[in-house]
């Protein structure tokens, strides 16, 4: 097989592991990174134990690789000449003007990288969305490229990607399914396949789903609505248990048992981040209200109202607990979204941290994996006020030194087994113990704290 040149343009939690993990499996392709943040190229290119994205595995699988088939580089331009195939990995947040504003996806990224392709090719490419972006996206990226370039003959796929963050590389070893979608002409019958021949080096074909381009793109933003409406199902059912004295983690157990439901993602939390679900699911609100569908856009907003709600009653817990308290402080232990990544984008801990310190509590954060300065800036760019009562410690010992209450909202396994009747001695008064997974709530958690066995966490 002639050795393929690949360039994916976006170093960041998708384009980096998954450009590792296919260099990995695919040593005859040839595989540059690329980015304009010069930073976070040197990062991947420096050593393993600082790279900029936590992943079990794949510090190792960049050792393996790196310099061999798989180049980090800021050429962005020359890396793209060069390459048979583009994957675009860039970020698609949510627009915050023009039409759409709050719901829609903000498209600019992958059109700029569209542009980039168009200007910098001098021969026939295969353009691969790897990016979430909405129906017809794949559309616009072939207009931007033949209004540019007329040369050349450009072919779009759609390839989404389900990696979970935490769970990457072994999502990416070993996925549940891959999707590639493409036109339904000759040509675009030849893409598809040339992108499902990478995915063959180390995939059985039965894995590998070819679909339609629109049908691929909207699969995507449809898989991520469907686990978000679980998460939000359970939350919501958890407010009906605190009320009635049933017990959410028995009652998910026996809903999960149903070989119909299954048990993933039936979880009850504080309520789910990360930069997927909550832009997806507005992406899809706003898809609704664009076709005429105010019903369905409801259903699905409904999803999220649900989110907000749990955090919202998760506050409301601390504030009414440390009511009589006249200077609370309150320790946060896990900032990151979800356990074994650094990514703390929509994480839970920033909203309550924000509702905390805006209503003058202390807030003492512990996290293994996110740093101070990832920290400061989510809180920044809420305009949150009072950060001179955040405090950020290296362990948790530290971090629930003299305050009144402990919340655990990442699931990280070191919180697993930690000394609570140890812990509680640190604190300046043991008022509050609160499990995020579960919101259970333990008052006067000194004396619980007697018999450790009796906490669910």
């Amino acid at each position: 097989m002639k050795s393929k040149e690949i360039c994916c343009i976006g170093a960041g939690y998708v384009g980096g592991p998954t450009m590792a993990v296919i260099a990995y499996n695919c040593p005859k392709y040839n595989i540059t990174v690329v980015d304009s943040n010069k930073s976070r190229i040197n990062q991947w290119n420096g050593p393993v134990e600082n790279l900029p994205i936590y992943e079990p595995g794949l510090k190792e699988i960049i050792s393996d690789v790196r310099d061999k088939n798989l180049v980090f580089s800021d050429k962005i331009e020359e890396s793209i000449k060069k390459a048979d195939i583009i994957f675009i990995a860039v970020n698609t947040p949510t627009k915050t003007d023009g039409k759409g504003r709050g719901m829609a996806a903000d498209l600019t990224n992958v059109k700029k990288c569209a542009e980039l392709i168009a200007k910098s090719s001098s021969s026939d490419k295969i353009i691969v969305e790897k990016s979430t972006a909405p129906v017809g996206t794949g559309e616009k990226i072939k207009t931007v490229l033949k209004s540019i370039n007329s040369k050349n003959k450009f072919q779009v796929v759609s390839n989404p990607e389900f990696l979970a963050e935490g769970t990457a590389i072994n999502d990416l070893m070993n996925p549940d399914r891959v999707l590639i979608g493409g036109e339904e002409s000759r040509e675009g019958f030849e893409a598809v396949n040339t992108i499902a021949n990478i995915y063959k080096q180390w995939l059985p074909n039965n894995k590998i789903i070819l679909t339609n381009l629109w049908s691929s793109e909207l699969s995507k933003l449809a898989s991520n609505a469907f686990l978000a409406q679980r998460i939000s199902s359970i939350n919501s059912l958890s407010a009906l248990c605190e009320k009635t004295g049933a017990k959410i983690n028995e009652v998910s157990k026996s809903v999960g048992m149903d070989s119909r439901i299954g048990s993933k993602f039936l979880q009850s939390s504080v309520g789910f981040g990360g930069s997927c679900f909550k832009k997806d699911i507005l992406n899809l609100v706003y898809l609704c209200q664009y076709f005429n569908l105010p019903e369905v856009a409801e259903y699905w907003h409904n999803v999220l109202k649900i989110n907000e709600y749990q955090k919202e009653r998760f506050f409301d817990k601390i504030h009414k607990s440390l009511k009589d308290i006249k200077q609370p402080t309150v320790s946060l232990l896990g900032w990151a979204f979800k356990k074994n990544t650094n990514d703390s984008r929509e994480s839970a801990s920033i909203d309550i941290a924000k509702k905390l310190l805006e209503n003058n509590y202390s807030v003492n954060v512990y996290d293994p994996m996110v740093n101070d300065k990832t920290i400061i800036d989510d809180l920044n760019n809420l305009s949150v006020l009072n950060l001179e009562k955040l405090n950020i410690f290296s362990t948790v010992e530290e971090a629930v030194q003299n305050s009144h209450a402990i919340c655990i909202l990442t699931e990280w396994d070191e919180f697993q087994s930690l000394d609570y009747t140890f812990l509680s001695k640190l604190m300046q008064e043991a008022i509050l113990f609160l499990d995020g997974r579960n919101i259970i709530q333990k008052d006067r958690v000194a004396k619980i704290f007697e018999n450790t066995q009796s906490i669910d966490t």
